[in-house]
């Protein structure tokens, strides 16, 4: 795992753009594993920005996002459908029919992991996958205690990622309980994996995972064993571990 410390969200968000960026320049065929919330906005906005600057073409770019709320319909504001297409989908050029999204009927519809797993397969696999880490170290919505073993499927999410997501709803008793999220080895086929973490409230987490052994109480500990991760974290993220005296991990 490759660290690369940067000053803020700002930094943390241009850095990521251009591994992005770089990426499709590369390979304009490739396939992006893409990921919602706050983490990776600023991400989406300077790849807009370069796109309208530079002309960047997604053309012929796949992109796979990792998750999904399940009972929540693709036009709800909530949904990562809609967050992907006011976020990024609809101002670059990629085309609609290259973006995917696992979907589920209902937390019994088992099959909708299997056929999310051959749309990957039959895509060539991910190029390059974007993750934030959740504040108890879950990577997608694969949860504390996940196998790592697991491919994408229906997951129950837990009290503090129900509270964490809270913020998007009006309420915490609209959030969804239920998802359907890549599983941890299908998001280490992936050839290359950017984690990108910022702000004090991931400080705990990110102390954890630079010190921790590899374990399935801390799911984004498995990132260890993948041989190509860039992890880009802020100042602010980076915060206890360097209180603590803690070496930089490379």
């Amino acid at each position: 795992m490759k660290l690369i410390e940067v000053k803020n969200y700002e930094e943390m968000s241009e850095q990521a753009a251009s591994e992005v960026i770089k990426q499709v320049r590369i390979k304009p065929d490739s396939v992006l594993g893409l990921a919602t919330g706050g983490t990776p906005v600023g991400m989406y906005q300077y790849i807009i920005k370069d796109f309208m600057g530079n002309g960047t073409s997604y053309q012929d770019v796949v992109t796979m996002n990792l998750d999904e709320y399940i009972g929540v319909s693709q036009d709800n504001e909530q949904s990562y459908h809609y967050y992907m297409r006011e976020n990024l989908f609809k101002h670059i050029d990629l085309r609609p029919e290259n973006t995917y999204l696992p979907t589920a009927r209902n937390i019994e519809d088992n099959e909708a992991g299997v056929k999310y797993e051959k749309l990957i397969d039959s895509a060539g696999g991910i190029d390059l996958q974007i993750l934030g880490i959740g504040e108890n170290g879950h990577i997608g919505f694969n949860e504390p205690g996940t196998s790592f073993d697991s491919i994408t499927g229906i997951v129950k999410l837990t009290e503090s990622t129900i509270k964490a997501n809270a913020r998007y709803f009006q309420s915490i008793e609209e959030v969804p309980t239920h998802a359907i999220s890549m599983g941890i080895s299908t998001i280490m086929k992936s050839k290359k994996i950017l984690l990108l973490i910022s702000g004090k409230k991931k400080a705990q987490i990110v102390d954890q995972l630079l010190k921790s052994e590899v374990n399935e109480n801390l799911p984004a500990s498995i990132l260890k064993n993948h041989s190509n991760v860039i992890m880009i974290a802020d100042q602010e993220a980076l915060s206890v571990f360097k209180e603590n005296k803690g070496s930089v991990y490379s």
